[in-house]
């Protein structure tokens, strides 16, 4: 074996590193065991508060290797929505809202027109929605022209009069995608300050979307409104910490007595309520905190020294008083400040009702918005008290922001310019004039982003904002004032809010379906291999190990469908070790030694493997790049696996191989069941072509015609419309629950169906599916809730619920669609590179084409006869799925073929295509029945959510198989020219 220290060095230093990152994963668990201990009573009763508490001590202490508990949780092998419970959104930026803002509202009865029409435009396109709006007003106003609409003072500078349609448009585009930035920045600082393990938030490509995952959610409400609020950009005036200090001492004294007379506790305070909702009760913001801001500087170039003197004596006699606020507050260098883990005990005296009462009403508390890295991994919030008007209104709001960029000042420091709109600059002009010396807090959505201080009062409205920034840091601030200047409002057009409960069950089903799937493969393996296949099993081993280890490497969440994903990978990769160990089989037959048995059967299935491999991630990349939320983590690990399987099986399998080889001198890949299984197998695929295609083609037709007849039986993802689970005490009949609910939902389509259980019930409606708005949500909400209460004795419980706007589901339609065209084409590509004959692609692709078209016809028979499964996005990954495992069957095939070709090179297709198949019959059965096995336990074991993935799969491999013989290999026959070539002179032979 060549370069055998490389491989040895390679596996060891790959293993190191999944068992290394592996380790965060197992250190994580047990400290969540020993706070579980830590909170549990005598009576076996878990207080999570205490929990919590344990938690948070540690947050930001060493615990395993000089990492904190909270880089511990970073790094550890997440679970996914579906197996943890939480919330999965997909967030639009409204273009719509933006264009009227730039066109300053205009009432133009076209404009209006072009709006309307483009968004009529959307529903059936892909198109960015600026340029359907430039092809609706010129469908309207054929000569009109766009720059006397957007050519005002909010567009000074961008947009003139005599502007283009053209450059009109273009500016437009950059503001929405502006808008989309901002939008995006805003939600990852809110989510950032919801305190949720793990957030996941990401652009989606190629539109205005945002992409967000909440794991542990259970107030799926709260989430809605934070995530769809609009920014809320405000400018205060700041009380001096001089100020605000003798009520500090005040309170300290009060607190003191209440110390003494034994009602606080510090060490004992925990948030009793939302935070989050407190602060917008009470107008305070005392939520958890990451904070800071070390940039407070001037407004204009200097930094105001004496002011931060005075903060900072302020301070020190703040935090040098004895009592309870010393062991809460601290000094910082621009005032006072508390440790992150504190702001929740502050966030409980703040609320309290006596602790207000000290305070004047105008004295209103925020926090900065990022923290100050302090000694021993600590991390500091700074507080502001920010005056309050008469009217509890901002003194200037985003509003008066006309624009903000990041520049240079004149020494080449980044700085901040911004502009005022002609009410601004007046409002702006008042409020420098009075706070000359002071502080001027810019807040967003309740955090302070940075409080500069005033040298001088502002006229004109042109302002810059300077100091210790970075570059990156006065882009965000730029960003941050640019998202008060017009509104951007989010909507949600897609939702999957998935119980505890339910992510617990689903982890039990992933967890046997994986152990059932992996006993049946290593099982089998041994049963026909002998100690082939345990070898086999082994390099199996080290697959799962290596796609576990490498998900956590990059931070990835393990997901139902990543699960299904390991147990495929698992079917698959024995196809590999089975090409290997058959091709040992056939050169062992021609009496070779064993070493050169071994040596021919891994050179001569290697580019066989690496072919039927490379096509297969093919499709998983497709899948990835296509595919949102459970298909790409699906994908993903089908893609991690491939590679790991092809690593593990040529090259780790080699090495245990060779290794028992040169101790025992002998290995044996029979058993009495490989002897005996395929032995004398004779067959004439072109015999039965004729039927094979009558077949396929009835069995098509007839699926077809089913789907005519009851329509097509698409899920939430492809129709719109929103879904919801729902588990009662005891079985229900799926139709009386339809009965009740048909009036509550106003006679629009509503489906029920039982899922996974007797008692448990899918509740599908496409009432309101275009309406995309909060208050839909709970109409229909509330609608289910009415329907379910005639069975309020069976604690109807919802479980689990999802939404996908009409929108949102055409674009789904579209994506699959294309995702399975590039599929094939890529296939088709790949193919005629690697075989030169486009009459393999041709066979290749129609047979792919078949199977996909096989699966959809009979799920539409199935449901045709009352056996219903939908078509979603996971049906849609089942499908790719089935074409990368039928495109790997027929490239071995294929490439016998040309084996067969090369080495007889007079005979044509049609004379080898009976042997290649025959001689690698034994290898498709073996897969084909390994993988079969596979997918019938994910079947019975993987759970409702993903049983129309393996009941796909079920049909997949079967016709996968069928296609492979009888429908590809005959297509590539009857398009091939019968033509005998020449032999070729003796001399020019090899010798082989």
């Amino acid at each position: 074996m060549r370069n055998k220290s490389l491989i040895i060095t390679l596996t060891v230093i790959v293993s190191a590193l999944c068992l290394y990152f592996l380790s965060f994963s197992f250190v994580a668990n047990n400290v969540q065991k020993d706070a579980e201990e830590f909170a549990t009573d005598a009576q076996g009763n878990v207080d999570l508060a205490k929990k919590q508490t344990y938690l948070d001590s540690i947050w930001k202490e060493p615990v395993f290797l000089g990492y904190t508990y909270q880089e511990i949780k970073e790094n550890e092998l997440g679970l996914g929505l579906d197996l943890k419970g939480g919330m999965h959104v997909v967030l639009e930026v409204s273009p719509v809202e933006i264009i009227k803002s730039m066109a300053g509202n205009s009432k133009d009865p076209n404009f209006l027109k072009a709006l309307a029409r483009a968004q009529e435009l959307q529903k059936n396109s892909q198109e960015r929605f600026t340029n359907l709006f430039a092809q609706a007003y010129r469908e309207i106003e054929p000569n009109g022209k766009l720059s006397r609409i957007f050519s005002n003072t909010a567009n000074r500078g961008k947009i003139s009069y005599e502007s283009s349609n053209e450059e009109v448009i273009d500016v437009i585009d950059q503001e929405v995608e502006d808008a989309i930035d901002r939008s995006f920045n805003i939600l990852r600082t809110r989510i950032d300050k919801f305190g949720v393990n793990q957030p996941n938030i990401q652009r989606l490509k190629g539109s205005g979307r945002i992409q967000i995952e909440l794991p542990g959610i259970d107030n799926p409400e709260r989430v809605r409104k934070l995530l769809s609020g609009m920014a809320n950009l405000e400018f205060w005036e700041v009380w001096s910490p001089q100020e605000f200090s003798p009520y500090f001492m005040q309170l300290n004294e009060h607190l003191t007595q209440q110390e003494k007379a034994g009602k606080l506790n510090l060490n004992e305070t925990e948030t009793t309520e939302d935070p989050l909702k407190a602060a917008a009760a009470e107008g305070d913001v005392l939520a958890q905190a990451a904070a800071s801001d070390s940039n407070a500087v001037a407004a204009a170039d200097t930094t105001a020294k004496d002011s931060a003197a005075a903060a900072l004596a302020a301070a020190d006699s703040l935090t040098n008083q004895a009592g309870p606020l010393a062991r809460l507050f601290t000094q910082l260098p621009n005032g006072i400040g508390a440790n992150v883990r504190d702001t929740a005990k502050i966030n409980d005296i703040f609320a309290r009702p006596d602790v207000r009462a000290i305070f004047p009403p105008n004295m209103r508390f925020l926090w900065d918005v990022k923290p100050i890295a302090g000694d021993n991994r600590q991390e500091f919030v700074e507080l502001y008290a920010i005056k309050k008007g008469r009217d509890g209104k901002a003194p200037l709001g985003g509003d008066a922001i006309n624009d903000a960029r990041q520049d240079f000042d004149q020494q080449g420091q980044p700085e901040i310019n911004m502009t005022m709109t002609p009410t601004g600059a007046k409002k702006w002009a008042r409020l420098t004039g009075n706070n000359i010396g002071r502080q001027v807090a810019i807040v967003l959505d309740n955090y302070v982003y940075s409080a500069p201080v005033v040298q001088g009062e502002i006229t004109g409205g042109n302002s810059s904002i300077s100091g210790n920034f970075t570059i990156e840091e006065a882009q965000d601030l730029a960003n941050i004032l640019k998202a008060g200047k017009m509104p951007a409002p989010t909507r949600i057009v897609e939702e999957a809010v998935v119980g505890p409960s339910l992510g617990q069950e689903a982890i039990n089903q992933g967890l046997l379906s994986t152990l059932a799937g992996l006993i049946i493969v290593v099982v089998f393996m041994i049963a026909y291999y002998s100690r082939g296949g345990f070898i086999a099993d082994l390099a199996l081993v080290f697959n799962v190990f290596f796609i576990l280890g490498i998900l956590a490497q990059f931070n990835a969440a393990l997901t139902l469908p990543g699960i299904a994903g390991i147990v495929l990978t698992l079917g698959m990769a024995v196809d590999a070790n089975v090409l290997i160990f058959e091709r040992m089989r056939e050169e062992a037959r021609k009496g070779l030694s064993m070493r050169e048995v071994i040596n021919k059967g891994y050179e001569h299935s290697f580019m066989t493997i690496l072919d039927a491999n490379v096509t297969t991630f093919l499709v998983g990349f497709i899948l990835y790049f296509f595919g949102s939320g459970p298909v790409k983590g699906f994908a993903i690990t089908m893609m991690i696996g491939i590679a790991t399987s092809f690593f593990t099986s040529i090259y780790i399998s080699r090495l245990f191989i060779e290794a028992i080889f040169r101790r025992s001198g002998k290995l044996s890949f029979s058993s009495v069941l490989a002897d005996n299984m395929f032995r004398n197998i004779t067959f004439d695929v072109m015999k039965w072509r004729t039927p094979a295609y009558i077949f396929s083609t009835t069995i098509i037709v007839f699926g077809f015609v089913a789907m005519a007849i009851n329509g097509p039986n698409l899920g939430v993802d492809f129709k719109g419309g929103r879904s919801y689970v729902v588990e009662f005490d005891q079985a229900v009949p799926a139709s009386d629950v339809r009965a009740a609910l048909t009036d509550d939902f106003q006679e629009a389509g509503t489906e029920v169906k039982t899922f996974g259980a007797s008692n448990r019930l899918k509740v599908i409606t496409s009432w309101m599916a275009d309406d995309e708005s909060l208050q839909a949500d709970e109409q229909v909400k509330a609608a289910l809730d009415a329907g379910l209460a005639e069975y309020s004795e069976l604690n109807p419980e919802v479980l689990s619920s999802a939404k996908v706007g009409a929108t949102m589901a055409d674009d789904i339609q579209k994506t699959a669609i294309v995702a399975m065209v590039l599929a094939l084409i890529g296939i088709f590509i790949y193919v005629v590179i690697r075989f030169g004959k486009w009459q393999f692609s041709l066979g290749g692709v129609v047979a792919l084409l078949h199977d996909a078209l096989i699966v959809i016809a009979i799920f539409a028979i199935l449901d045709l006869f009352g056996v219903s499964y939908e078509m979603d996005q996971i049906f849609i990954a089942a499908i790719l799925t089935i074409i990368g495992f039928s495109i790997n069957d027929t490239v071995v095939i294929f490439d016998r073929v040309r084996e067969y070709l090369r080495d007889n090179p007079r005979n044509s297709v049609k004379e080898v295509i009976n042997p290649a198949l025959i001689s690698t019959f034994s290898r498709t059965i073996i897969t084909s029945l390994t993988l079969f096995l596979v997918v019938v336990i994910l079947f019975i074991f993987g759970g409702e959510v993903l049983r129309g993935f393996s009941l796909a799969m079920i049909i997949g491999v079967a016709f996968g198989v069928y296609s492979s013989l009888f429908i590809a290999a005959p297509i590539v026959v009857d398009t091939t020219k019968e033509d005998k070539k020449p032999a070729p002179a003796p001399a020019a032979q090899k010798v082989r």
